[in-house]
């Protein structure tokens, strides 16, 4: 097909491929649809995250329609992953004739998609685009910087996005300035937040559990850099153990930290303390033990975004962000692995009430029909120089 016919004919392809992804594409397929120019989708899965039975949950509390194609590539390094989606995704854009692809964040599946698309001439769009860490040591640093230089469309969260976009040498037209569409899910499914003590009983804790808003904290871990290591997760581990002597803990456990915690034999040591070991938790029971935090300590990217919208004080375990609004204007405090500078930044906030910072612009739930309303303009001014 020509490149005439497959601009003006094909469906925006969006791409999803891990939970972070999910929350992101939710709002912008709705947004698409309820355009006042509808702006026709197809949404696929490249199974990178493979929990079917949890994927299912996610979809179902964020209102995502089930994906038309799910390419199941599942777990393998990070060469051998980006490989296969590659192999798997090319047929799929052939077949439909995609008018663009869309992608979101900044895992495997981004740089895959991207890459692809732009190899045979369909453009990129890249939602969450210009964050940066500086820290290459990162895979998601280098699929970020990568997506960008071949998108042909950057949609950012935070001013400061397009001033690294700048710094690599990006036209300021191939920008624009939308706002957070992670922050679009959490307004619109917050008053469907599952209770904390509905969670917790799910779990099987009915006795002792902690009660009431403030009276918890919660724990996330998951970042190689803070579990592949025996060291650092074992004083990680002993740092949570001495923080839940002052608040008892919430912890749902990622899969591949179970698995490092049970191989050096640590998940006893958790559960000896006050600490609430959870198994992976659906969208609406996270966001349910986030708002009712009095604290969150984490090493993830998206929930430093959700506690700054929430207003919950959030120590992040890094030495770094690719989110430093997050920083200068929320909730969230780089605490980095060193004990004593996690455990003196968790009881000031305790007895302060801790950091609360404000919304950062345009993290207003409106940030996807930006999106749709931007792109829709973008392609239709794009094919008629594409027809003519």
């Amino acid at each position: 097909m020509s490149v005439e016919k497959r601009a003006l004919s094909g469906p925006v392809v969006c791409v999803v491929g891990a939970r972070p992804n999910y929350m992101k594409m939710a709002p912008i397929v709705r947004a698409f649809s309820s355009h006042r120019q509808p702006l026709p989708f197809l949404l696929v899965h490249t199974g990178q995250h493979y929990d079917h039975a949890m994927n299912a949950k996610l979809f179902a509390d964020l209102d995502l329609p089930r994906p038309s194609i799910n390419l199941e590539v599942g777990s393998a390094s990070h060469a051998v992953q980006t490989a296969e989606i590659m192999k798997r995704f090319e047929p799929v854009l052939d077949a439909h004739h995609a008018r663009a692809v869309l992608v979101v964040g900044d895992v495997n599946s981004t740089i895959a998609c991207a890459l692809v698309a732009t190899k045979k001439n369909v453009p990129v769009i890249h939602v969450e685009a210009g964050l940066r860490s500086r820290d290459r040591a990162m895979p998601e640093e280098i699929n970020r910087i990568l997506t960008d230089q071949m998108a042909d469309l950057l949609y950012t969260t935070e001013r400061s996005a397009a001033e690294n976009l700048a710094s690599e040498g990006i036209a300021p037209e191939r920008i624009a300035f939308v706002g957070n569409v992670m922050i679009d899910s959490l307004r619109a499914n917050l008053a469907k937040a599952v209770p904390v003590a509905t969670t917790l009983a799910a779990a099987g804790f009915t006795d002792g559990v902690p009660g009431g808003k403030g009276r918890y904290g919660v724990v996330t871990l998951h970042r190689p850099s803070n579990v592949d290591d025996p060291e650092i997760l074992a004083d990680l581990v002993g740092t949570l153990v001495e923080a839940s002597r002052r608040l008892p803990l919430l912890f749902p456990i990622h899969p591949r930290t179970r698995a490092k915690l049970e191989e050096l034999g640590l998940l006893d040591t958790l559960c000896a303390a006050a600490i609430f070991l959870l198994p992976p938790q659906g969208y609406l029971e996270m966001l349910g033990l986030m708002a009712g935090a009095a604290v969150v300590l984490t090493d993830s990217g998206g929930i430093q975004e959700e506690t700054t919208a929430l207003g919950v004080a959030c120590l992040t375990l890094r030495e770094n962000t690719e989110r430093p609004i997050t920083v200068e204007q929320g909730s969230n405090l780089l605490v980095g692995r060193d004990r004593q500078t996690i455990l003196g930044a968790l009881y000031a906030s305790l007895a302060n009430g801790g950091k609360s910072g404000r919304v950062p612009e345009l993290w207003d739930g409106q940030a996807a029909e930006r999106i749709a309303d931007h792109l829709a303009r973008w392609l239709s001014a794009r094919e008629v120089g594409v027809a003519q």
